[in-house]
């Protein structure tokens, strides 16, 4: 069998090697390990799962997804960038979106990983309101429990394998806490492009539990989206995927997908091949649209997990700048200036009893928010 092409990591070329057998009988192929492996950090800390908390964040100005033709490109892997979130106690969130590489997968146009970290070390999460614009958080925990709140009234508590989706249309605030039985957080914050059509949607907040689909090998909890016959009633605004995926010792798994969407998957675990290449803990795999099927395989003598995430490639361009979403620089400093000045866009949160009371904005850059350079290669 002749080997297949390259596959990308970091923008190096790294040949595939020969065909081997996993549990089933069915073929997968693995390439070579990423030059840059990713590390935990024991930094102690308080952090969230659903904001960016950079103490100077930099704009993005997001391109448009341009969508596949023909045959799609290698697998490209990308190892996190270790973000600290500001703060005296601050630690680091490890990052795999938005890149310079790869700005968005479908809507996905936010990813931060976290944990496990022990809360008698770190102090846990206290995270006080603050707000968003043109997006919607998704929060999703492997161990923990957090207490949610936002300016819609809302009081719920955030639980491994329980999907909360909150959407922030033209504005909204919230705050998280860990709870005092949590021990251990480990977890993910996700957000996603709200449509240029859809960006001042109403503020709304639903929560979903998602039942195991158990598969050959693997169980499936699908929280957005549709996969392996599951399909999840939480409500987006453009196709989405978006699936907790365990493995168990020497398992594949082959999933059939929609080929109009990009996927990409996060690695929770020392290592998941995808399409045959070995993805590393941390790590972001990215799979160009055209595909119909995609490959997951655990080669460890441990159970895996991950993240499958996908959507149709989002052909818009949007501004990013701290926890705001927009199309234009007026139109962030416009959300500054209001969260600045209490205004009524993004409402009150009730019953935080933290300090500060709500989190200031950080100042704006000395510069126009401006495009920072064109879609990937």
């Amino acid at each position: 069998m002749a080997s297949r092409a390259p596959v990308r990591v970091f923008g190096v070329a790294l040949s595939a090697s020969q065909p081997r057998r996993c549990r089933f009988g069915v073929s997968g192929w693995s390439s070579a390990d990423p030059s840059e492996r990713c590390r935990r950090s024991s930094t102690p800390g308080r952090w969230t799962p659903v904001s960016n908390l950079e103490s100077a964040p930099q704009e993005l100005r997001c391109p448009a997804s341009a969508g596949a033709g023909g045959r799609p490109r290698p697998v490209e892997v990308f190892a996190p960038i270790n973000v600290p979130l500001g703060g005296p106690r601050a630690m680091s969130v490890r990052r795999t979106l938005p890149r310079r590489q790869r700005w968005r997968v479908g809507a996905w146009c936010f990813l931060d990983h976290y944990g496990p970290n022990d809360v008698a070390g770190t102090g846990g999460m206290d995270v006080a309101p603050h707000p968003h614009t043109g997006l919607q958080t998704v929060s999703w925990l492997f161990s923990g429990e957090v207490e949610h709140r936002d300016s819609l009234g809302t009081h719920a508590l955030v639980r491994p394998g329980e999907l909360n989706l909150m959407t922030a249309g033209a504005g909204i605030c919230h705050s998280e806490v860990s709870t005092p039985d949590t021990t251990v957080l480990h977890g993910v914050q996700l957000w996603i492009a709200l449509p240029d059509a859809h960006r001042h949607a109403p503020r709304a907040f639903e929560h979903y539990t998602p039942m195991p689909a158990q598969l050959p090998g693997a169980v499936l909890r699908v929280f957005i989206g549709s996969l392996a016959g599951q399909t999840s009633p939480a409500p987006t605004f453009s196709p989405l995927l978006g699936a907790e995926v365990r493995l168990q010792p020497g398992a594949q798994l082959i999933l059939d997908v929609d080929p109009s969407f990009e996927h990409a998957f996060l690695s929770d675990t020392e290592s998941v091949a995808v399409d045959g290449v070995e993805t590393p803990w941390a790590a972001l795999a990215f799979l160009e649209a055209g595909r119909s099927t995609v490959t997951l395989a655990n080669h460890t003598d441990e159970p895996a997990r991950g993240l499958l995430l996908g959507g149709e490639p989002l052909d818009e361009e949007i501004v990013m700048w701290w926890n705001f979403l927009g199309r234009s620089h007026e139109e962030i400093a416009a959300y500054r200036r209001e969260w600045e000045r209490k205004s009524d866009q993004f409402g009150r949160v009730q019953g935080y009893r933290g300090s500060p009371a709500r989190l200031p904005a950080p100042p704006l850059p000395n510069v126009r928010l401006r495009p920072r350079g064109s879609s990937p290669d």
